[in-house]
């Protein structure tokens, strides 16, 4: 999957967000070992020392773990993930919502939006 960037936010915070990103998509599977430091940095193209500070952050978060002799691992915790994933749509969802009760919308109203347009894009 490429790694597309935005200049106007630092690199590091942006590989988080994909690897979180990842993780929730279960492209990144509980317990999965990740490759080095380098191979990952070659792929975003970044600098190695970039992706290690990423790293680190997510090891904190307990999104990885590593393994003294294995390497990095994406964690196996469930609950962590599914908080993860829990805090990731309620941050994408609050600005939405925001606007759209702006706009005077009521929950019924999108409700039904929601429903109806969701069954559009799984057709």
């Amino acid at each position: 999957m490429p790694w597309n960037f935005d200049n106007s936010i630092p690199i590091y915070l942006q590989i988080i967000q994909e690897m979180k990103r990842r993780i929730i998509r279960k492209e990144l599977i509980p317990g999965e070992r990740l490759a080095s430091v380098r191979d990952l940095a070659k792929e975003a193209g970044v600098n190695p020392n970039t992706m290690q500070k990423a790293l680190s952050e997510l090891e904190a978060e307990g999104l990885l773990e590593t393994e003294r002799t294995t390497g990095r691992f994406i964690t196996s915790d469930q609950n962590l993930i599914a908080s993860l994933r829990e805090a990731y749509l309620k941050e994408r969802l609050q600005p939405f919502l925001a606007e759209l009760q702006s706009l005077g919308l009521s929950e019924e109203e999108l409700t039904t939006l929601i429903r109806s347009q969701y069954k559009e894009a799984t057709k």
